[in-house]
């Protein structure tokens, strides 16, 4: 492995953890040369299926993107980054478990909007008004009156009032 900061090959591991059930390997580094530490993450690879875009193009899968996207509907959400990787994670071990070799994109989407509906309507809004690209208000009302229609899940009946340890102040 390559020092980011020297760009030596002579580093070596000084601690190594398991993380998301054993899936990945997460790996500290020092470089000999430098002296720099750096973390470097070891996964599985080669299980996932390629994703079929919308265009037909297809590429490897790539938790990150499904992270970033659930990073920007979760944006000023009392949502943290573990719950945000917990869900990539998920999507990623039934994409492993599947005997799919390609998978279309629509589908991890639907995924993703799925989790998001049981856990944080706003963050299910932001994310399927990118995701399903509405043509107009309508479609996007008729989003939002399926939501107001279905009950709420549990627990999340007033948390409009519960401040948590990363939410903002409101003024």
């Amino acid at each position: 492995m390559r020092c980011p900061f020297c760009t030596s090959e002579n580093t070596k591991v000084i601690d190594s953890r398991s993380k998301q059930d054993g899936f990945v390997i997460r790996r500290r580094r020092v470089c000999d040369e430098c002296g720099s530490r750096f973390t470097t993450y070891e996964e599985i690879g080669d299980l996932l299926p390629m994703v079929i875009k919308k265009d037909l193009r297809r590429e490897q899968f790539n938790r990150q993107k499904i992270i970033h996207g659930l990073q920007q509907a979760c944006q000023k959400r009392p949502i943290s980054i573990e719950v945000i990787e917990s869900i990539a994670s998920d999507i990623e071990h039934h994409l492993m478990q599947s005997s799919e070799r390609e998978i279309n994109s629509r589908q991890i989407g639907e995924e993703v909007m799925k989790r998001l509906q049981d856990m944080d309507q706003i963050a299910y809004v932001r994310f399927a008004s990118v995701y399903r690209e509405f043509r107009d208000i309508e479609e996007f009302m008729d989003e939002l009156k399926g939501l107001l229609n279905k009950p709420v899940p549990l627990g999340l009946e007033d948390t409009e009032n519960v401040a948590s340890p990363t939410s903002e102040p409101t003024t």
